[in-house]
């Protein structure tokens, strides 16, 4: 599973063309990670950079692929909604564009980044932008993880 980079408008369209627009798919999972830590004698360490990144698993109704998994490295805004009660998850047409060096990923194709806002919808923003095809990953199985329910 060899990481595809996005580098521009037209790895955008082939990325929403492989993967129907993300047209009846849902997040399954995602998983954040950053290059901050503290060590073994207490130590915190740090990275200048931007250094959060998120992979998110998103899974769908058609084949080839079936799943697939984004890469945001440098994100710079990551906002997430979960469904309310009573209403499902699917995601039917997203947003994905680059506007002034920056990857936008929405899951609605009418959202626009200079309208962002804390409402709604889901998005994130960062640096760079990768995938891979995941189609391996299907089902129910978390990937990231285990919910440890003691």
């Amino acid at each position: 599973m060899d990481w595809i980079e996005v580098k521009d408008t037209k790895d955008i369209k082939k990325l929403l063309d492989v993967f129907g627009g993300f047209h009846d798919s849902c997040l399954k999972e995602l998983y954040l990670w950053t290059d901050s830590y503290v060590d073994d004698n207490l130590s915190m360490g740090m990275s200048p950079e931007l250094d959060t990144n998120v992979r998110i698993l998103f899974q769908r109704q058609f084949r080839d692929p079936s799943a697939i998994e984004l890469l945001f490295e440098g994100v710079t805004q990551f906002h997430i909604v979960p469904s309310p009660i009573n209403h499902d998850s699917i995601i039917y047409d997203v947003k994905l564009v680059l506007q002034k060096g920056l990857f936008y990923w929405a899951d609605d194709f009418d959202w626009k980044p200079e309208d962002y806002t804390l409402g709604t919808n889901s998005w994130i923003s960062s640096k760079s932008l990768k995938w891979r095809d995941a189609s391996s990953w299907m089902g129910k199985q978390n990937r990231y993880g285990f919910l440890n329910k003691e």
